[in-house]
């Protein structure tokens, strides 16, 4: 793999941005609350990429979680990979990730797409690859949600033509249960080599094993703060990924952020954001969808993490002072997580703060090295 993608740098804590080509995940009626636009997304991809974070990761989103509301904040989101080609022209250091349902893209056309992406890039392209849960999305596209383990046979099989694209200087006929192509061929080619970095998000039993067996970058809903129950998930896709693929892998997770003077001031905007201000007629649609469709987690224990779905899409919390927050990163770290990627309600505040007060402390703590690019901004 082409280690000159920052995400393979040798940061013990990576860091990234995510959902700044929407809403962003908080399900919040706060005024505060982000929504993109592009000369604020755009902003925060430069601010990020002077700041050293390895990821900027958008989310894809085709139709809002509220049946009935086509003006639902939720479905109000940039399309990922014409994004990612205008935030790659914008930036110079971080990796520029797109996030593709497979389903809604056909392998040949996501291969140039991110082949062309990559080149914008000069190879700092990353795809995040998902198989797709969202029921009314789909059936949108007239496509049918199929049975959650076929969903990775689909994408299994879709990612393998993207790949074999990506690589083969011969064109080639590919007959599989899902596709069938004929005298396929891609050009121009990724910058990176063999193939950019792929990210993903499988949390079921069988979405880990195509997560060890596919990604670069397995990205996990984690269950708790218990250093032990942290250590046990990131095993369970690093043990699988050596033992049965071969495979070393880097283990992400999100987290949502919330800084403030003390600990309690962070709390305290917390609970207006997220039990003031809950958006629930949002939360309830998009846990009912989840329950019934990902298999992310059991209902129940769905249900019992509603807070932190609604505080920035079941993210890690960091909360608390900037020390306090570097206190849990390393609790992360610690448990073998590589790399989070970062939310927050109102996006521009939150990472300027952050990369002013948490990044030299987490320097300091030996989480990451110092940063040298900062002359790196696109003009």
């Amino acid at each position: 793999m082409n280690t000159q993608n920052p995400v393979f740098n040798g940061n013990r804590m990576k860091l990234g941005t995510f959902c700044t080509n929407g809403k962003g995940p908080n399900l919040t009626t706060v005024p505060e609350s982000y929504m993109a636009t592009w000369p604020d997304t755009r902003k925060l991809a430069q601010m990020a990429d002077v700041a050293g974070f390895e990821a900027i990761v958008p989310y894809s989103r085709w139709k809002g979680f509220v049946t009935g509301q086509p003006d639902d904040r939720t479905g109000n989101v940039m399309d990922p990979f014409t994004w990612a080609a205008a935030i790659s022209a914008s930036t110079r250091y971080s990796a520029i990730f797109s996030t593709s349902h497979a389903p809604t893209y056909h392998p040949i056309v996501a291969a140039k797409q991110c082949a062309t992406i990559d080149i914008i890039s000069n190879g700092r392209f990353g795809l995040n690859v998902v198989g797709g849960w969202n029921r009314p999305e789909l059936e949108m596209f007239g496509r049918p949600l199929q049975e959650h383990d076929q969903r990775y046979d689909y994408l299994g099989e879709w990612l393998e033509i993207v790949s074999r694209l990506w690589q083969s200087d011969v064109a080639f006929d590919h007959h599989g249960k899902f596709f069938n192509v004929v005298d396929a061929v891609s050009a121009p080619k990724p910058v990176q080599r063999p193939r950019p970095p792929i990210m993903n998000a499988g949390g079921s039993p069988r979405g880990v094993r195509f997560a060890a067996q596919h990604a670069d970058m397995c990205f996990v809903v984690l269950k708790g703060d218990d250093p032990a129950t942290i250590a046990a998930q990131v095993n369970e896709y690093k043990d699988l990924a050596r033992q049965e693929f071969g495979r070393e892998v880097q283990v992400w997770s999100s987290a949502y952020v919330v800084q403030g003077e003390t600990d309690e001031q962070a709390q305290a905007y917390l609970h207006r954001y997220s039990v003031e201000h809950e958006d629930s007629v949002a939360a309830d649609a998009w846990l009912k969808a989840l329950a019934a469709e990902a298999q992310l987690m059991p209902p129940e224990a769905l249900k019992a993490a509603r807070s932190r779905f609604v505080a920035g899409a079941g993210g890690f919390p960091l909360v608390g002072t900037p020390e306090t927050i570097v206190k849990r990163l390393s609790l992360l770290a610690d448990g073998g997580i590589d790399g989070v990627v970062l939310t927050w309600v109102d996006f521009m505040d939150g990472l300027a703060r952050f990369t002013r007060d948490v990044l030299p402390l987490m320097e300091a703590a030996g989480l990451r090295s110092k940063f040298g690019g900062g002359d790196v901004l696109a003009a």
